[in-house]
């Protein structure tokens, strides 16, 4: 599979279709993996954090979620085809879910939103085997009962909204416990598919300005993150189209 560089970070060239497709082969080839889909955040947060950098690293797939990365991509001979978020994979993952008889778990969010997520994607995916919900707000001393019912519950997909980094830790420190064959982190979707807070309209995701809705939703909370985060990535992106760090020439 071709892969795009962007700073300290390689993409799978693929679109929402492809991920969902590679998703089907891997489930049904027996191995064991977890797909990462990484946006401009995230991606400057790997640069200060060693541990989720690795764990980026050791994903099976990883996926651009948000279009300024897709057109960073522009600046190199091989581009990304299109951005693939994580709330449009869980809707790919469902319907595969389905199709292909595959249970799905659902861990995150408050106990509220995480049932009405399942509730919700089972009315828009009829025959949809929830294998299991639970809430993501317990102490790290729980993780490995977490880990143990998602084992039990036969599921052959994890899906966590915790936010990162903590989705992550749970994923990567309960690893070879949680028994499922694909994982995905999903960040804040939960509460997007619960109608807990609004997705921006398709001309505002179209132009890569997504996160200025979520920001006029959340000013307090994310008003820093998206200072900072964007501030970073156009900065370093500067940086390596001169050639002083890796990354698109």
């Amino acid at each position: 599979m071709k892969s795009v560089q962007i700073l300290d970070c390689d993409f799978a060239a693929v679109t929402v279709a492809d991920a969902a497709n590679w998703a089907r082969d891997w489930i049904h080839s027996g191995r064991r993996g977890y797909i990462c889909t990484v946006n401009v955040a995230i991606l400057m947060m790997m640069r200060s954090d060693p541990k989720l950098q690795g764990f980026v690293e050791r994903a099976s797939l990883v996926v651009a979620d948000g279009q300024p990365l897709v057109w960073a991509s522009h600046l190199q001979q091989d581009r990304l085809p299109e951005r693939v978020t994580g709330i449009d994979l869980v809707d790919q993952l469902c319907a595969l879910a389905v199709k292909e008889g595959f249970g799905v778990y659902f861990l995150g969010a408050r106990r509220p939103v995480v049932e009405e997520v399942a509730q919700r994607l089972s009315d828009r995916y009829p025959g949809l085997e929830v294998a299991g919900i639970a809430d993501g707000y317990f102490e790290a001393a729980e993780g490995s009962r977490r880990a143990q019912a998602i084992r039990d519950s036969g599921a052959q997909i994890l899906i966590v909204g915790m936010g990162v980094p903590l989705q992550e830790q749970f994923i990567e420190n309960h690893w070879d416990q949680l028994g499922v064959q694909l994982a995905i982190p999903v960040g804040g979707s939960f509460d997007v598919i619960a109608g807990a807070t609004r997705r921006a309209p398709v001309f505002l995701q179209r132009i890569g300005m997504e996160w200025s809705f979520r920001l006029a939703q959340e000013p307090r909370r994310l008003w820093k993150r998206y200072l900072v985060t964007n501030t970073q990535f156009v900065f370093h992106l500067l940086k390596s189209a001169v050639g002083s760090e890796p990354g698109p020439r």
